[in-house]
């Protein structure tokens, strides 16, 4: 395949893979002269992040762990990006499925997982796709941005998760604003126990069940949007909406639909989050990993199988940076977000930025190999 990397005839490998590993690079380049600006050996600095995020199996494990929850929110972008929507509350879609999770592990005392986990996933899609559903709503039928509303949306979330953890669902007699425990009967296999069962050593973390459940996303999420009726509509719609609707495609339906979906996918994050890892409802418990899921879903082309390995990446990063700190003393917890937010300025907002040159580099291929042989 030649082409297929946009209408500047990219190769699909240059824009899928060449373009995000040379912006990576230099957001690494810079990070590593703002390392030096401090004082510090950017080069030895750069090897303990990534000794923190490869270099132990219980590195790996987190590592994934946080990229399955990743996959999910960006998962979440790409289908309304499709749709021509872009969703920026995901954080707070993400914060309402994990309360839909909560209430049906809590509900559930004493069944085992293997028939919690259905009902937990149904929790966690349906309170995230009727909370996006709202603003879908609201942009399709009154003509709200979507952008607006959405953000907005994220307020309202944590608020109300603030009011019923404190109110209404926490523990009795507890200070912290925490829901009791589910029973441990719910709660998700770790990974590391379910390959000790199988006779394979692992390191204990947090990656549990959940992972299987991100992939099956992805797979799904392909399927549906490049392999069904309702997702040729969906990116009919976000392609050109006045043609979607001139081929007999109700693009106001198409909106609420997309939205529900995305904020269903958000929701699943709970899954991970609460019933495999905290086993129990609390505040703050996405941890920006909505908003992250942006620059993951940018970087990955909004495509599942470029999300996979943006979301390691930026799994990587939270886990290494975590290590990052531990090594360097005077290396703090802001230097490490800023690190992350240069890897998500050159790979999210200057994606495009080596795109020219790289369409100068390929134009020049076709003359090389139209030459004669004997020239």
């Amino acid at each position: 395949m030649s082409a297929g990397g946009g209408p500047d005839n990219l190769p699909w490998w240059a824009t899928g893979l060449l373009l995000p590993v040379v912006n990576v690079a230099l957001a690494l380049l810079v990070s590593a002269l703002v390392i030096l600006a401090i004082g510090e050996d950017p080069v030895g600095a750069l090897g303990s992040m990534l000794r923190g995020a490869f270099g132990t199996g219980e590195g790996i494990g987190y590592t994934f762990y946080y990229a399955t929850s990743l996959t999910f929110t960006a998962l979440a972008v790409a289908m309304a990006f499709h749709g021509g929507l872009f969703n920026i509350g995901g954080e707070g879609q993400a914060y309402i499925g994990g309360l839909g999770v909560g209430l049906v592990c809590l509900s559930l005392g004493g069944w085992p997982w293997w028939m919690v986990l259905p009902l937990s996933v149904m929790g966690g899609a349906v309170f995230g796709g009727v909370w996006a559903a709202i603003p879908g709503w609201l942009q399709a039928y009154r003509g709200s941005h979507i952008v607006i509303t959405t953000i907005m949306f994220n307020f309202i979330a944590s608020s109300l998760m603030v009011y019923l953890l404190v109110n209404v669902l926490i523990k009795p007699g507890q200070m912290s604003p925490e829901s009791e425990a589910f029973d441990p009967s719910t709660f998700l296999p770790m990974m590391a126990d379910m390959a000790a069962s199988v006779g394979i050593a692992m390191e204990s973390s947090p990656l549990n069940f959940s992972v299987f459940l991100a992939l099956a996303a992805c797979v799904g999420v392909w399927f549906f949007i490049w392999h069904t009726r309702w997702g040729y509509a969906l990116r009919a719609t976000g392609a050109n909406e006045n043609a979607a609707l001139y081929a007999g495609i109700d693009p106001r339906k198409v909106i609420v639909v997309t939205m529900a979906l995305s904020g269903a996918l958000a929701g699943l994050l709970g899954v991970n989050e609460l019933h495999g890892v905290q086993h129990r409802l609390m505040l703050n418990f996405p941890a920006g990993l909505g908003f992250t899921g942006i620059a993951v879903a940018l970087m990955g082309r909004n495509h599942p199988a470029g999300i996979i390995p943006a979301a390691i990446l930026f799994g990587a990063l939270y886990q290494g940076g975590t290590e990052l700190i531990f090594d360097y003393p005077t290396i703090s917890r802001e230097l490490v977000v800023v690190i992350q937010g240069v890897v998500i300025l050159f790979a999210g907002a200057l994606e495009h930025m080596f795109r020219p040159a790289l369409v100068r580099l390929f134009a020049r291929r076709p003359s090389v190999a139209a030459k004669p042989a004997g020239a």
